[in-house]
């Protein structure tokens, strides 16, 4: 069933699962290829959620090109040239309306986890959604004016990262609402933790065929 379409566009930021160039901190324990493996998993959770949302658009901002991963229903858009701050306000910059941004780093998202801004009051007095991330960064960025400038310059993949980011939505003068914390796949400890939060999803799959039992 197809969800209802409502006014506000749902981006994906990723790369395509190619072995060496995602998931490089799962090296060791896994191999680059189970990495790989690991990330491809955690794109298809993450698309699949997102389909359930009643997005506007569902728009694949993709560094590379689409494999069998790809579910029906999304655009795809190359990402931009440049910093992670510059691709990501590249984006921002290509929606007319208001426009929700996640990455490929928590396959436990649900429909649930981003629902709030895709409510129909989800922008009613609100400004900006802002998704902060265990380690400091942040896994959501919601804008109801999709301005460029309110990301790019700031310094990505860093402990205070989310910080950052945050205030720089306050500064503006922008009203945030925050979303749940949830922790990002970075290391093989976060890949267990992350598995366990949802261990019938295609992630907690992929992990547990590489020899890594996952705790229901």
């Amino acid at each position: 069933m197809t969800p209802a379409t409502g006014p506000t566009t749902l981006l994906v930021i990723a790369k395509e699962p190619v072995p060496g160039r995602v998931k490089t901190r799962l090296t060791p324990p896994f191999s680059a290829q189970e990495a790989a493996e690991l990330a491809t998993a955690s794109l298809e959770d993450t698309l699949h959620a997102a389909l359930a949302l009643p997005a506007l658009r569902h728009v694949l901002v993709l560094e590379g090109s689409p494999g069998p991963w790809l579910p029906q229903g999304f655009e795809v858009m190359p990402q931009s040239a440049g910093t992670l701050d510059e691709r990501i306000a590249a984006a921002f910059g290509a929606c007319a309306g208001p426009a929700v941004l996640i990455g490929m780093d928590t396959p436990q998202i649900t429909a649930a986890h981003l629902a709030p801004p895709f409510a129909p009051d989800g922008w009613d007095d609100c400004d900006a959604w802002f998704g902060p991330a265990e380690d400091g960064g942040f896994w959501a960025l919601g804008l109801v004016r999709p301005d460029p400038g309110l990301v790019r310059g700031v310094p990505m993949s860093l402990p205070y990262t989310g910080g950052l980011q945050r205030a720089r939505l306050a500064d503006a003068g922008l009203t945030v609402r925050d979303l749940a914390e949830l922790r990002d796949v970075d290391t093989a400890e976060d890949a267990a933790r992350v598995a366990s939060e949802a261990p019938d999803g295609r992630f907690a799959a992929a992990l547990s065929r590489l020899g890594r039992p996952v705790v229901r």
